[in-house]
């Protein structure tokens, strides 16, 4: 069960030196025995925790409530046992002893993780010293952490007071002393603990604390301690997002600053203090230092500085977050820590700095005060630099901040107003702490961008040494040490996740158009021209250099999009791009005024009020602000948690599903939902918000539970024992070789291709043997039958060819001549060895687009040809001597010559290859999808590494089970109809980093926004959504139909329907009776309507009666539900059901709803009354089909309706619905699933016949001649979803056999 909500106070402790202590200090300085004062050991004088008031016995059937934003639950008893003494220092009396001897014990509820043992040591960790005169007050911070690693923060004042006792021992218990000469003060530490890093507003709350304590009587000082706990008990913490919380505690107004998002502590410190004590690369030696998980030291004179520059390095390195200790402040006692053998971040006193530096080895110790950074074992510091473009544009960025409030201000005038100006500060250091923190987040991504490239998420494996040998020579070293750390470890766990956090979005927003393009293939690994004429390029003007990418053009075959999947080191990082993330307008909700707070019922009316003044904000709020009444709901409902509200608390955390689901409290509502009594669960019922909401929460950890398994992260390693299929297509999934499954399996056949029986030495018997070469594990005959495996030996060796190759290419040095003629994007993937050709000695080289000949003695470039220029390739024999060579002849379209290169004992191997990506080409071509020439590249290049590996007499043919294309060229011609190669512009495929092609279900294209700021969040770019299969939904910038975002996940079932409400948000209907609505700046899922009870089948815009009226938009569910929604305030407005047969959709056309079912379709009243019904055509009553979609011509008066096993149109009058006054036959259909209107067109997707196969086709129907103009042979697969580009394109979605889509010119 969670925890009941904590508030901003977990504990209050008052730590002083004992009273006996002090008098005998106090009576031997008054008789001359001291010279020095001594320093004494401080003890625990009050504790002071929630909860402070309880219900009055009274209300008894309400009890086991806590009253207070407190853990009762969590709390142990701590026994404090007060001994009656004549005089008392510290000013506690015992309660009930009236002056009499004796002792009382007393039961405080005391957090359950406090340590109060060592908590002295740490209010006073240089010892409490006794001082003859008055001491300024000193505040220093503090932090705990417990076995699961979670943290507790504390500020501690030690303020002094007058040690004063009458001559016969009792206490004065004043201000003043008889005998000015011999007054001594002691140190008292206050030390206010919290759940939450809160340093600045605990400080100022301890300021606030210490103008009632001064002036009191010591009498009075455990009363008002108490008071100061209880009221801090009072506050609640603010949301994640934009809504801040102030209260008064005179004389100051504080401020809590909320967390910026969920996964990120709040930020309540000053974060550019250490640019004030270091200059840029000493901070990022302390980066990388806890980044390789060193044993850091942080050592100043100030006590208050090590915490603040501690915590500050932690959120320098957000995301990643520190596992091992955290121990800020050390005092004397506590150096023995320091001999840890494990890596730590500690901090002590500067005079320990020899101490601790001679006794302890391999140390890194930070000088704050000095601004040094060193090692215990050297004068410098030996330790791996962080990647060096990394470094040179943080340390740019770092240049630019402005760190100095004074120069800010300097043209203002002086505030009369403490407040006032305590409130201008804030908002500079706000703003400057965002600053620091996106040029520190900025560093993490640079140094880990390319994690996600070397990460298998289907089987949780990571490619360290792939990824390790990407790395520039110069970076290993810090890569070396970095990827063995637990700190990279739990970074992997939350990439394999696909956690959505600051790294990920920024690492998105970050990525040039270049890499987006790449990234929409899968090619092999291989430097890039572009990057190879970098390489003679000088460092200093690597920063500000992009990789280039043409961006495809749909006329062209799009090979453009060809290409290496990862940038090469940072070179591209842009010092100029800048990190101007939006500024959010930062709310404040100001708390009441503090009642009384021992006194339950002035508790209970403060948090009534506190609930009204919500309430209110709410009311005013206007409803586009959804994120910010997110945040008033849920502090509302955290203030009826705790005031017993239950019912009324999970009403507003029901409305967080409509305003902002990324900050729903799940562990807080299921630990509500448990605690409800009979009563409340029977009022919960007749609430059908409360009832949906429970049923929900539930559902959501059952699941949460059913799924909870290890999520850890493995290290790619080589197979030990032999694999059959299902364990080749997992092990070549995890190297990064290929993803495809398909692909995978041809490989497993070559592999796994059998040789002469004779050339194995084969001998009859029942077991299995391997070839000599223990290359290939065969089966003999008596186990025919059984599954073929491959040996882990060949797999090793075919591994290391393919890694081996890759890194050839590497280092391939071109000649000038040659980046001249290739493009920027073009690699060497293949490069021959020295060979004679008909036009001289030199090297064939291939890319993904053609052949070159390098030659040799003066380097130069000869281009063979383009792969679809190609005519015709066969091998022959050229004379040399009394010797006949193997040659290959390529003959081209675009010379009369034929080219021949006598490759020797390679030509068999070139010709396949070359073969491949000729007939690679070709489809790429005919089909407009350049996936066709990147899977022909990954064959070819499949081929070049089996033959590498087998070395055997069968290796050319076990290379040809690879050659896929080439093969379907000659088995089955694939020829594309002239009408749909003409009309066809380009096709993309959605599932590319997915293992296996997902059907489109549907798609949704938004048009783009003009004037939209780049600095703002999202762009202005219209997009493409795609909806996979289990919730994924995929999008692509439309300009370039490159992919923007890889996967927004939506629940976890189908995605019937989806529908652009307006620039700012989709509306996307699931399988799961849930509409999910996507924000298109932020590109994130945060709110959700769960008011369907089934499956959401269609969505509909309501039309608008004037320009000012709300808008409003339909949905329908398959019981027959519709619901009408205010789109600006997600309220239901209407809701009806109407009696069919599964709603399938639902349009909104002249102030109808029409809705489609499979039986019929019904014209419908907005109120819901039936207008109309139209069943079946007659002819079509007796079969088993249904409708599958209606289409409103209005301009027409027509309605248009497709069935699913039927291959017609039918065309209907809207005045006379009583029969198709037009049936329209769709040649060679088998069904049609969708209709949509483009211009004067009908574009009509479903499935028929092509060539005598099953295909996905597409009709264009001329919609006033009611005639078939175009049949267009679409996919391979049933064509789901069709959607219109503005009128200009047209694109279609294949089910999952084919799985891409299609985009098709309108005319």
């Amino acid at each position: 069960m969670a925890d009941i909500p904590s508030g901003l106070l977990e504990a209050c402790v008052v730590v002083g030196a004992a009273s006996d202590k002090l008098r005998e200090v106090h009576q031997s300085h008054q008789q001359g025995k001291i010279k020095e004062l001594p320093l004494l050991g401080a003890e625990v004088l009050q504790v002071h925790a929630p909860p402070f008031v309880t219900k009055e016995s009274a209300s008894s059937e309400n009890q086991g409530h806590a009253p207070a934003f407190s853990r009762v639950q969590r709390r142990r008893s701590f026994i404090k046992k007060k001994k009656e003494r004549a005089g008392i220092a510290n000013g506690e009396t015992a309660k009930g002893s009236n002056g009499g001897g004796g002792t009382t014990t007393e039961d405080i509820s005391v957090p359950k993780d406090l340590d109060l043992i060592a908590l002295p040591q740490l209010c006073f960790p240089g010892g409490l010293q006794i001082a003859s005169e008055q001491r300024e007050d000193s505040y220093h911070y503090l932090v705990f952490t417990d076995v699961f690693g979670n943290r507790t923060h504390a500020v501690v004042v030690q303020y002094y007071r007058p040690i004063q006792f009458f001559q016969d021992g009792g206490h004065q218990n004043g201000h003043r002393s008889s005998s000015k000469s011999s007054r001594l003060y002691t140190a008292y530490g206050i030390c206010v603990i919290s759940k939450y890093p809160y340093y600045n507003a605990l400080r100022d709350c301890l300021s606030c604390l210490l103008t009632q304590l001064k002036p009191s009587w010591m009498g009075d000082f455990e009363e008002r301690v108490k008071e100061f706990s209880a009221k801090l008990a009072l506050v609640p913490i603010p949301p994640p997002g934009q809504l801040h919380v102030v209260f008064n505690l005179r004389p100051l107004q504080i401020g809590l600053p909320s967390r910026e998002d969920k996964d990120r502590p709040a930020v309540d410190l000053d974060l550019h203090l250490p640019f004030l004590c270091f200059r840029p690369r000493q901070l990022l030696q302390i980066i990388a230092s806890l980044l390789t998980e060193q044993r850091v030291v942080l050592l100043s004179c100030d006590w208050a500085r090590l915490t603040l520059l501690a915590e500050s390095l932690m959120l320098f390195i957000h995301p990643l977050v520190w596992q091992h200790p955290f121990v800020p402040i050390l005092s004397h006692q506590m150096l023995d820590f320091l001999m840890a053998p494990t890596a730590y971040l500690m901090g002590c006193h500067l005079h320990h700095y020899e101490e601790v530096a001679a006794e302890t080895d391999d140390l890194i110790l930070v000088n704050i005060d000095d601004g040094t950074v060193s090692s215990s074992w050297s004068d410098g510091i030996d330790l791996p630099d962080v990647p060096l473009a990394a470094a040179e544009c943080f340390i740019t960025r770092v240049e630019g901040l402005q760190v100095h409030y004074d120069l800010e201000v300097c043209h203002l005038g002086a505030s009369t107003e403490v407040n006032e100006r305590r409130a201008q500060r804030k908002q500079w250091q706000r703003k400057l702490n965002t600053h620091i923190q996106n040029i520190t987040l900025e560093l993490i991504v640079n140094i880990f961008r390319e994690v996600h490239d070397h990460l298998n998420y289907e089987h949780r494996v990571f490619n360290s040494e792939e990824f390790f040998r990407s790395r520039e020579q110069a970076d290993q070293p810090f890569y070396k040490k970095v990827l063995d750390t637990h700190i990279f470890h739990s970074f992997l766990r939350d990439r394999l996740n696909r956690k959505m956090d600051a790294f990920t979005r920024m690492e998105l927003s970050t990525r040039t158009e270049a890499y987006r393009l790449r990234s929409m293939t899968e090619s092999p690994r291989r430097p890039t021209m572009q990057e190879l004429a970098r390489k003679y390029t000088s460092p200093e003007s690597r920063l500000s250099k992009r990789l280039g990418a043409s961006l495809p053009n749909l006329g062209e075959s799009g090979g453009s999009l060809v290409g290496p999947l990862r940038q090469t080191s940072f070179k591209n990082i842009q010092v100029d791009s800048g990190m101007k993330s939006p500024q959010r307008p930062v709310r404040f909700f100001k708390l009441p005024e503090f009642p009384p707070p021992l006194a339950y019922h002035y508790v209970q009316n403060y948090y009534q009020e506190m609930i009204t003044l919500l309430g209110k904000a709410i009311s005013g709020a206007a409803s586009e602000d959804s994120s910010l009444l997110a945040r008033y709901h849920y502090l509302r409902g955290f203030v009826n948690t705790v005031a017993g509200k239950r019912l009324d608390a999970l009403e507003d955390f029901q409305n967080l599903y409509k305003t902002d689901t990324d900050i729903f409290p799940g562990e807080l509502v299921n630990a509500l939902v448990d605690s409800l009594q009979e009563g409340e669960h029977a009022l919960a019922d007749r609430r059908p918000e409360i009832k949906r909401l429970i049923s929900q929460v539930k559902r959501d950890h059952e699941r949460e539970r059913a799924r909870h398994v290890d999520e850890g992260v493995k290290r790619f390693q080589l197979p030990k024992k032999h694999m059959q299929l299902e364990d080749f297509v997992r092990h070549v999934q995890e190297s990064g070789i290929v993803k495809d499954q398909g692909t995978i399996h041809r490989l497993f056949e070559a592999l796994t291709v059998e040789c002469c029986k004779s050339s194995l030495g084969w001998h009859g018997g029942g077991s299995a043997v391997k070839a000599p070469s223990q290359s290939i594990f065969y089966l003999d005959s008596n186990l025919e039958g059984q599954q073929k495996q491959v040996d882990p030996e060949i797999f090793r060796v075919f591994y290391t060819f393919w890694k081996e190759t890759e890194a050839e290419a590497q280092e391939v040095a071109l000649p000038a001549s040659a980046l001249e003629h290739l493009e920027a994007n073009e690699c060497v993937f293949k490069l021959s060895s020295s060979v004679k050709t008909s036009h001289g000695v030199g090297k064939i080289a291939m890319t993904q687009r053609r052949l070159f000949l390098l030659t040799e003695g003066r380097p130069g470039y000869m281009e063979v040809t383009k792969f679809r220029d190609i005519e015709e390739v066969k091998i022959s024999s050229a004379p040399f001597l009394l010797l006949r060579i193997p040659s290959l002849k390529i003959k081209t379209t675009l010379r009369k010559e034929t080219f021949e290169v006598n490759l020797k004992s390679e030509v068999d191997l070139w010709h396949l290859m070359v073969k491949e990506m000729w007939a690679g080409r070709k489809m790429a071509d005919d089909h407009k999808d350049p996936q066709y020439m990147q899977q022909a590249l990954t064959n070819a290049l499949l081929m070049d590494a089996v033959v590498g590996c087998l070395q055997s007499q069968k290796a050319i043919f076990a290379a040809t089970k690879l050659a896929h294309f080439d093969r379907m060229k000659l088995e089955v011609p694939l020829m594309v109809p002239k009408t749909t190669s003409e009309t066809l512009k380009h096709k993309i495929n959605p599932s590319l980093d997915l293992t296996s092609p997902q059907a489109v279900d549907v798609l949704l294209y938004t048009p783009g926004q003009l004037g939209v700021s780049s600095d703002s969040e999202g762009d202005g770019n219209p997009k493409l959504w795609c909806a996979l299969s289990d919730g994924k939904v995929v999008v692509f910038d439309a300009t370039s139909w490159s992919m923007q975002q890889k996967q927004v996940q939506v629940g976890t079932s189908r995605v019937n329907c989806m529908l652009g409400v307006d620039r700012q948000q989709v509306w996307i209907g699931s399988q799961d009776s849930v509409i999910y609505i996507i924000s298109t700046r932020s590109m994130s899922c945060n709110k959700q309507l769960t008011d369907h009870h089934s499956e959401v089948t269609g969505l509909s815009l309501g039309e608008r009666s004037e320009k000012y009226s709300p808008k409003v938009a339909y949905s329908c569910s398959a019981e027959g539900a519709v619901i009408v929604w205010d789109v600006s305030t997600l309220q239901v407005r209407k809701q009806f059901r109407v009696s069919c047969d599964r709603l399938q959709s639902v349009q909104l056309c002249n102030g109808t709803l029409w809705c489609c079912a499979r039986d019929c379709i019904m014209e419908v009243w907005k109120n819901g009354m039936l207008h109309r019904k139209i069943s079946l055509p007659e002819q079509l009553c007796g079969s088993p089909t249904a409708f599958s979609s209606l289409l409103l011509y209005y301009e027409r008066e027509q309605l248009w309706t497709a069935c699913i096993d039927v291959g017609e149109l039918c065309v209907w009058h809207l005045r006379e619905p009583t029969k198709p006054f037009q049936r329209i036959q769709l040649p060679d259909c088998a069904g049609v699933t969708c209709l949509i209107k483009v211009k004067n067109q009908i574009w009509v997707g479903g499935r028929g016949w092509s060539s005598g196969k099953s295909r996905g086709k597409i009709y264009v129907v001329d919609a006033q001649r009611h005639t078939v103009e175009k049949e267009l042979v679409a996919h391979t697969d049933c064509v789901q979803a069709l959607c219109s580009a503005e009128d200009r394109y047209v694109l279609s979605g294949a089910a999952r056999e084919d799985g891409k889509i299609a985009i098709w010119k309108v005319e």
